[in-house]
């Protein structure tokens, strides 16, 4: 067995870095804190996204309350996903307690409760800074992927893209894209397919159901004006603070489509946005996904694709994804595999399924001659993880138990009258809450029916004038009745002249008689 000599050099070899750190806590061994062994954060990696996995109740959540901390005293934004509802605490001072103090005293560290800038959002009309975004934002690729459409579907959605780029019609909410799906179906369908192509009612059917069932999520709320520029994700505070952004989502379990839909659109925004850094001395944004088994819950293949390729290339435009999760499984590998840092909360083994998955995991971690990591999973303590990230040559660290620092803001949740007071005080709010509803294709197309519609009784009465006229033409221009009307008239006239003694001559025959 390694001495702790050893295992004090093993970790201060593996957790010395280059550039800016961040003490996270102190290894353990054999249950023993070993203060020396001191576990360092770069922050040079962290655009390298990583994982925080454990069961419930095991600390999770309080570790990337933890981390976003450390980062916004070092000027970096940080997006938070707050699922639960409990990290918006982040905002208030915390409190010290004896089991606070007793965990710092074993790390060697100094408790000092802080608070730290927060902006509250909401993607649900809540309070806080509403976010938002236009269906033409999205684009075909995108929106098509999110309703999870074959090819020939998606290509009828490219089709009404481009047909509204054609025409200057406005995609920027639900009833704007539904009331051109529509249009085209119907009214506008001899005029769509003579200039794009046929189109099938099946085929605009099955579009209108899955937009349907993303409206009964709350879509509506999220596509519109005023969208949200990503660049307010990245403030930094007038004290040199990284701005901690909490999204607000505890109404968002039981909508994980719309909650995908969001962080899909805003991934792609922030990669199309933002340019190439590389390697950075430290992370424009650093996002911390709480749930996130929610994201990939629903999502189709294609979706998943998605979210995967966007991970692999966001890196490289100096932002950080870190996925919150209770079972490390919940994420795909192909996104698994591009996670850097790694934070082993315990996992519980109470059926054959679990023990397997605890097999799995501990199998996905570096090899090492302190711990005996299948077992070590199941015995770690609350705020206790399994710890390895990858140091500035992408080599990863030896694993360590690390006894990690509580956060010093308020763990639990803030009250309404603190959530008021902040975002009485935001910019954001002014800039982002007016109601703004521009003419689009939903107002433009509706105006446009209804001339139609008010036209066509004018052109009726036309039309049953002409129909009229034309009938009476058509009974005169009958050769039958012409000669009809000849016969009566020659007969009248006829008579007429006989009358008057006018007639013409006739030949007189003798009559025959029985008599």
């Amino acid at each position: 067995m390694p001495s702790k000599e050893e295992f004090i050099q093993a970790i201060a070899e593996g957790y010395t870095f280059k550039g800016e750190n961040v003490k996270i806590g102190a290894a353990v061994l054999d249950g023993m804190v070993v203060p020396e062994a001191v576990i360092n954060l770069p922050l040079k990696t962290m655009n390298r996204h990583g994982l925080i996995a454990g069961a419930t109740g095991t600390g999770k959540t309080k570790t990337l309350q933890m981390m976003s901390e450390f980062l916004s005293d070092n000027s970096v934004p940080v997006l938070l996903m707050d699922i639960k509802g409990d990290l918006s605490g982040i905002a208030a001072e915390g409190a010290t307690n004896d089991k606070v103090k007793d965990r710092y005293t074993k790390l060697n560290m100094e408790y000092k409760p802080s608070l730290f800038p927060a902006e509250i959002m909401t993607l649900t009309g809540q309070k806080g800074v509403h976010l938002r975004a236009t269906v033409s934002e999205f684009g075909p690729v995108l929106l098509s992927k999110i309703l999870g459409l074959n090819d020939t579907q998606g290509g009828v959605v490219a089709m009404i893209f481009k047909y509204c780029d054609d025409t200057q019609l406005p995609l920027l909410d639900l009833k704007d894209f539904i009331k051109v799906l529509q249009y085209i179906g119907d009214e506008g369908k001899a005029e769509i397919e003579k200039t794009y192509g046929k189109i099938s009612t099946t085929s605009t059917g099955t579009i209108l159901r899955k937009v349907i069932e993303l409206q009964q999520q709350g879509a509506d709320i999220f596509f519109g004006e005023k969208s949200f520029e990503v660049d307010d994700l990245m403030r930094i505070n007038d004290d040199g603070r990284g701005m901690i952004n909490i999204l607000r989502v505890t109404d968002l379990q039981d909508k994980p489509k719309l909650f995908s839909t969001f962080m899909l659109q805003l991934l792609a925004e922030l990669y199309a946005s933002c340019p190439e850094e590389g390697d950075m001395e430290k992370p424009k944004l650093v996002m911390f996904i709480d749930e996130a088994h929610l994201i990939f819950q629903e999502a189709s293949e294609a979706l998943l694709q998605q979210i995967e390729t966007i991970i692999k290339l966001i890196r490289s435009k100096g932002i950080g994804i870190f996925f919150c999760t209770q079972n490390p499984m919940d994420v795909p590998a192909s996104v698994l595999g591009q996670l850097g840092l790694k934070v082993q909360h315990a996992l519980r083994a109470f059926t054959a399924a679990d023990r397997k998955v605890i097999k799995q995991t501990a199998e996905n971690y570096p090899e090492t001659a302190f711990y005996k990591t299948e077992d070590l999973i199941t015995q770690l303590g609350i705020g206790e993880a399994l710890v390895t990230m990858l140091n500035e040559k992408g080599i990863p660290t030896p694993l360590a138990h690390v006894m990690l620092c509580a956060p010093r803001s308020r763990m639990d949740v803030l009250t309404d009258g603190e959530i008021d007071s902040i975002t009485g005080k935001s910019k954001l709010v002014v800039k982002y809450n007016q109601v703004i509803d521009s003419e689009s294709a939903y107002e433009i197309l509706s105006a446009k029916l209804k001339a139609a519609a008010e036209e066509e009784p004018e052109e009726e009465k036309k039309s049953s004038k002409k129909e009229e006229k034309s009938t009476l033409e058509t009974i005169a221009d009958n050769t039958i009745v012409k000669s009809m009307v000849r016969t009566a008239g020659n007969t009248i006239v006829r008579s007429l002249l006989g009358a008057l003694g006018l007639g013409g001559r006739t030949t007189k025959k003798k009559s025959k008689s029985w008599f």
